[in-house]
């Protein structure tokens, strides 16, 4: 069940509106932001190891957001003649972030004076000291939230874009062809607001996409089978083949597949991140239901579940756990921690929900950690083994403490309650002035009351999703009937429920239908009140 939370009813003026009550500006600049530290010294320390011809490594993540930052950093210090190479660790080898054994494979590989790290670091107070003491300096830029202690270096940070916009605004000081476009494929994949500098970031970002030169990321989006490039493109397409590289296997060829200018190794490159993506797609499933399972046998009943998953098992794929995680908070929103366990010590993922911040949670615990970073709705950790149960018990007893059943409860934000006559092809036309959408500034969702069912159908693969014609009653502003054609995703379950001439309320974002050509507005529907009998 579904708490609605409508913000106003309007009958005009609906752009004004939803401009004033999301704060968005339309074309905001591409400025630096004022909460950017340590960006003066850290250009000009980049400037004298390019001069002086030291070895430079680029020290990146290994998720979708890390790859775009890595990729920016390399290839703009690559071009303005640095000694660079990128590194990226091994998820389950060295895991996440500056590591000893990482610092020793880079120096044994290519004996930095320096290290940059992109998109983490901002944690790493002990592994940047186990690096002076190697002679190597470390500049940090990162996104994430930061400690009560941090490390002793330059430190390029703010928390108000992504890995990848960190590393681009670093980029572009130093040069002007900073490589937008990689920094909005992160920005999105990340889950970053998309207003103010994210906004700029990402709307010419995915301008510089539809116009690019860069041949992996042509080959990307063939092999993804891609005709059109906007966030959802980037957020359920490409920035999961990147991912997965990381997730399953190394995630260096993603690396190597947005900054090759080899047509031939960029299509063999696609290929092998689409392949890798479907086998993560498949594991990721097994585990889902593994867990799902594990959940449910937990409890005797749904009334008796905890108001925090809190799921580990030997089997589960450290590559995969934050999106089992995530599946389990869409599916039985609460917060979710699952966890890979290993020889003495486990990886965790977290994903939550509003009202609740998981790695301030986390963090709270951080006497029976061994580390932990993120944000307020997902982190990361790696905890030992027999501080398990620990764990979980604490954790438990602060979400029973700090949830309650309206924080647990989904709640549908409505922009607006209109009336059927306004949702027109020229409302459609207005409304994709306010792209891109996502976090921040998610696709607008309207409500419209009493409105009458003419007709309905299942459609899709085992009929799980509904399609309907509705239609508004006759009023003196509308004599005639006007109707309109829905798709309700994974609404195929109400077919049984929906009776012709019955009047429902819908919630609905308004989509533009083009078949065979010919184009029409329809509603795609969030969600469907059917009135009690």
């Amino acid at each position: 069940m579904k708490k609605w939370q409508i913000a106003s009813r309007l009958d005009e003026d609906i752009i004004e509106h939803l401009i004033q009550s999301r704060g968005i500006i339309l074309d905001p600049p591409l400025s630096t932001p004022s909460t950017l530290t340590s960006l003066t010294p850290a250009i000009s320390r980049i400037h004298k190891a390019i001069r002086d011809k030291e070895s430079i490594v680029v020290y990146a993540d290994y998720d979708a957001d890390g790859i775009c930052a890595g990729a920016i950093m390399w290839e703009t210090l690559w071009k303005l003649g640095a000694r660079v190479m990128p590194y990226i660790p091994h998820r389950v080898e060295e895991g996440y972030g500056l590591s000893e054994k990482g610092i020793d494979a880079v120096r044994e590989q290519f004996d930095p004076a320096l290290i940059i790290t992109v998109d983490h670091g901002i944690t790493a107070w002990e592994k940047v000291a186990y690096a002076k003491k190697l002679g190597i300096e470390v500049i940090i830029t990162d996104h994430h939230v930061k400690p009560k202690k941090l490390p002793d270096c330059l430190i390029v940070h703010t928390a108000e874009t992504s890995g990848s916009g960190v590393s681009w605004l670093v980029a572009r000081a130093l040069s002007e062809e900073a490589p937008i476009e990689l920094a909005a494929i992160g920005t999105v994949a990340d889950l970053l607001p998309l207003t103010d500098l994210n906004r700029a970031i990402v709307k010419q970002g995915m301008d510089s996409i539809g116009k690019t030169k860069r041949v992996g990321l042509k080959a990307l989006i063939e092999e993804a089978g891609i005709t059109k490039v906007d966030t959802y493109a980037i957020s359920h397409m490409l920035a999961p083949r990147l991912n997965a590289m990381g997730r399953l296997e190394h995630a260096l060829d993603a690396l190597r597949l947005l900054c090759t200018k080899d047509e031939v190794k960029a299509k063999l490159l696609a290929e092998k991140l689409g392949l890798t993506n479907r086998e993560r797609q498949k594991l990721t499933e097994e585990t889902v239901f593994h867990a799902r399972d594990l959940f449910h046998k937990s409890f005797q009943s749904p009334k008796q579940h905890k108001k925090l998953i809190f799921l580990s098992h030997e089997s589960y794929n450290p590559g995969i756990i934050g999106l089992v995680a995530g599946r389990l908070v869409e599916e039985f929103y609460r917060p979710a921690i699952v966890l890979s366990i290993g020889d003495g010590f486990a990886k965790a993922s977290a994903r939550s929900i509003p009202g609740f911040n998981i790695v301030e949670a986390i963090r709270s615990c951080s006497e029976l950690l061994v580390d932990v970073g993120g944000h307020p709705m997902a982190a990361g950790f790696t905890v030992e083994t027999k501080n398990i149960e620990k764990l979980k018990s604490k954790l438990e007893k602060l979400a029973e403490k700090e949830l309650d059943d309206e924080k647990l409860t989904r709640v549908l934000k409505i922009d607006a309650e209109i009336t059927l006559e306004l949702v027109t092809e020229k409302l459609w036309k207005e409304l994709q002035k306010l792209a891109p959408f996502g976090i921040g500034n998610p696709e607008p969702v309207f409500a419209t009351r009493g409105v009458k069912v003419v007709d309905t159908r299942l459609v899709g693969k085992e009929g799980k999703h509904l399609k309907l014609r509705i239609s508004s009653p006759k009023s003196p502003k509308l004599p005639r009937l006007l109707s309109i054609d829905a798709i309700a995703f994974n609404f195929g379950s109400l077919q049984g429920q929906l009776r012709e001439g019955m009047t429902v309320d819908l919630a609905y974002s308004i989509d533009m239908n083009v078949w065979n050509g010919r184009r029409s507005v329809q509603l795609k529907v969030k969600d469907i009140r059917i009135p009690k009998a």
